[in-house]
């Protein structure tokens, strides 16, 4: 029986993935860590602090905030354990604690633990290398409450797009368009971020070129399909024997 603890859950996700924890064969919630009042979990399974909530498991996922994963991984450097980290919006400082920590444990990190987002990121990358004449254009659209823009899922989907031409996206990534700025270059890849609602998740790439354009999206329905994705990666990290820096389409084989 794999002990899955679950790092932030009171969060919108962190709630999800303790229910599906407790459905899933061969898991148990040995163990989460929130901050705030208790919202009806057993007194067992409470952690007083991260280094705590980590004693207690043999796996742990985090959906929190760049914040609550810098205190997570702080605390794994003396507590290794294999980790699965959906948090988006870490900055410079954070993705090496990231790094750093993935030198002494397992680590599964991704911006969308969605199963059809992991393969839309490799269909993405073909797509780029094999239409080099065409425009790239990334349009994400998430519910009012997010805080991150563009998303961390966008801005995977534009690394892979960069990757499929042998760009650096920090030099050809657009954000924004406002006033005379001139004609498209040619290798720009632009990022737009839409926020409205409740909408969980929307993700369009588009290949434009004259005469023609292929679009390639992903939408998600419900945060299920998030939850559900991270869970099963943390099944496959807890099995994984050698430290590093794994990904979704690790998981997947894809």
């Amino acid at each position: 029986m794999v002990k899955v603890g679950i790092y932030g859950a009171t969060g919108r996700v962190g709630k999800l993935l303790c229910r599906v924890v407790e459905e899933s064969d061969g898991m148990e919630l040995s163990s989460v860590y929130f901050k705030g009042e208790n919202c009806g979990y057993d007194a067992k399974l409470l952690s007083k602090d991260a280094a705590d909530f980590l004693a207690k498991c043999d796996v742990a996922i985090d959906f929190t905030s760049p914040e609550g994963t810098e205190e997570l991984l702080e605390a794994a450097e003396n507590n290794p354990t294999p980790l699965v980290i959906g948090t988006t919006g870490l900055n410079a400082h954070q993705q090496n604690l990231l790094k750093d920590a993935a030198k002494s444990m397992p680590i599964l990190y991704a911006t969308n633990m969605s199963l059809g987002v992991a393969l839309l990121n490799s269909l993405v990358k073909i797509a780029s290398e094999k239409l080099r004449e065409f425009d790239i254009e990334i349009v994400e659209m998430h519910h009012r409450h997010k805080k991150d823009a563009p998303s961390g899922t966008a801005l995977t989907l534009a690394e892979y797009a960069a990757a499929g031409r042998g760009l650096d996206l920090d030099s050809v990534r657009v954000s924004g368009r406002d006033g005379n700025i001139g004609a498209r270059t040619k290798d720009e890849i632009a990022v737009m971020a839409l926020r409205g609602g409740d909408i969980v998740g929307e993700h369009t790439v588009g290949f434009y070129n004259d005469g023609e354009f292929l679009r390639l999206s992903h939408t998600a329905t419900s945060r299920d399909t998030f939850a559900k994705g991270a869970v099963k990666a943390a099944m496959w990290l807890a099995a994984q024997q050698k430290s590093g820096l794994y990904k979704i389409q690790d998981c997947l084989g894809i």
